[in-house]
């Protein structure tokens, strides 16, 4: 059982609680590209429990830093992003994306100091159609991950993003969480109904698969496994790799390339980025009849997602309209006789609310856990011995920080193999195959 301590040492990203001080040695992204605009408004951010702001110079680079002008600590939030710069309202300070002053407009010439003044900014970048960010106190970052996107075009990419009202980790560990699918996503379906060589029938008439987990250089990968046709055996397999990634089991795994990061906003608001190679439908979540799973999209779940506008407060982007406040739009209707299971429509929705419902952080000393949640336990135990190692010891190495080749040759996905054949013989001939990496695992 997770104790009231430890849950308090996994949920709390905030500055200087060892979970945040450790997530702040990692690069990870914060906002989409096209969010912020070359000598356009500043976006507001939250990241880790602080109130960033982010804006786009002139010349394109792109700066993310402390909102708070270090002159009279007056918001930038309301500066002018110009020629170069983003220049404080209140008193005409200007600062460039590295936060360096470069002006100091009501001081005398002979008076300023602007090379003395610098605002708190970090390390930012484009990837991916992303922005992302490095936290950390190192002076030269870390070097980026080497994820397999980097062989993609960026037009071949696109990136998903949503806001969740609750603590990260819960959606990390619905992620974590296969045997869920078979109930909140399926369980209205009768599996007669569905086409065999649909990828989501396994799932459907085996709602109890047995796991397989795996210990990797940067995380754990399970394998939920149930019997397939004779001779076969299926697998749905993910990755976790360190401290908020997942490679999800979302399709095919010889054709799905993405991952999924569960990004603190702050203890209780996680920002869900979805990072993946553009792709068509994968003919998954249909019926027999041809029809789509009541409830599932056929493509994706691009076309069951819709979002409030944003607005330009801290938690004012990319917020579904299913919210706590009106019940996640559940239809009881739809939930007895529609053949949706949870009433709610849509997968990433119904995860989104879910997970809601535990409230704005899960106590998990409630909890009853179940040979079903090994990954869970597991991922759980990983964290909490990474970060109490690096309260310890601020110079070990952390995985995935500089090694970043470690994330090489794994992915998340379905396929199928002979059921005589060990998994990891399986999936690595699959990666060899598909990746033309030999993936790696831990030391043993």
């Amino acid at each position: 059982m997770t104790t009231a301590a430890e849950n308090a040492l996994l949920t709390g990203v905030g500055p200087g609680t060892p979970m945040g001080e450790m997530m702040r040695q990692y690069w990870f992204p914060v906002a989409r590209s096209d969010e912020i605009e070359a000598d356009g408004d500043p976006l507001r951010l939250l990241a880790l429990g602080e109130k960033l702001i982010a804006f786009r110079d002139t010349s394109g680079r792109v700066g993310v830093m402390d909102h708070r002008c270090p002159h009279r600590c007056a918001s930038l939030f309301f500066g002018r992003n110009e020629e170069g710069g983003i220049r404080c309202v209140y008193h005409g300070w200007k600062y460039d994306v590295d936060g360096n002053c470069l002006d100091m407009a009501n001081v005398p010439t002979h008076q300023d100091f602007k090379h003395k003044v610098k605002a708190r900014a970090y390390p930012a970048r484009d990837q991916w159609g992303a922005v992302w960010i490095y936290m950390g106190g190192r002076e030269t970052p870390p070097p980026f991950p080497d994820f397999e996107l980097n062989d993609l075009a960026e037009s071949d990419i696109e990136v998903r993003m949503i806001q969740q009202e609750y603590n990260w980790l819960q959606g990390l560990e619905n992620d974590l969480d296969t045997s869920h699918f078979g109930f909140l996503h399926l369980g209205g379906i009768d599996p007669k109904t569905m086409d065999p060589d649909d990828l989501l029938y396994q799932l459907a008439i085996d709602r109890a698969p047995q796991f397989h987990i795996e210990e990797t250089p940067m995380g754990l990968m399970y394998g939920a496994y149930r019997p397939a046709d004779e001779g076969n055996t299926h697998w749905r397999m993910a990755q976790f790799m360190t401290p908020f990634w997942v490679i999800p089991p979302a399709g095919p795994a010889d054709r799905i390339m993405g991952m999924k990061g569960y990004i603190p906003m702050d203890d209780t608001h996680t920002m869900t980025i979805f990072i993946a190679r553009r792709q068509t439908a994968t003919g998954s979540g249909r019926l027999k009849s041809g029809a789509p799973v009541p409830g599932i999209s056929a493509e994706g779940n691009r076309s069951l997602l819709e979002f409030r506008d944003n607005t330009t407060d801290w938690l004012g982007r990319w917020r579904l309209v299913n919210a706590p406040e009106n019940d996640y739009l559940i239809d009881r209707e739809l939930q007895r006789n529609g053949g949706v299971y949870s009433g709610i429509v849509g997968v990433p929705v119904q995860d989104n609310a879910i997970a809601g419902t535990m409230g704005p952080i899960n106590d998990r000393t409630f909890e009853h856990l179940a040979s079903s949640d090994e990954m869970i336990a597991r991922a759980r135990r990983k964290l909490l011995r990474l970060v109490r190692a690096y309260q310890k010891d601020k110079s070990m190495a952390l995985s995935g920080v500089d090694e970043p080749d470690i994330y090489r040759g794994h992915r998340g996905g379905n396929f199928v193999a002979p059921k005589d054949q060990p998994f990891r013989q399986a999936y690595e001939a699959l990666m060899v195959e598909k990746t033309g990496y030999t993936p790696r695992w831990a030391a043993e």
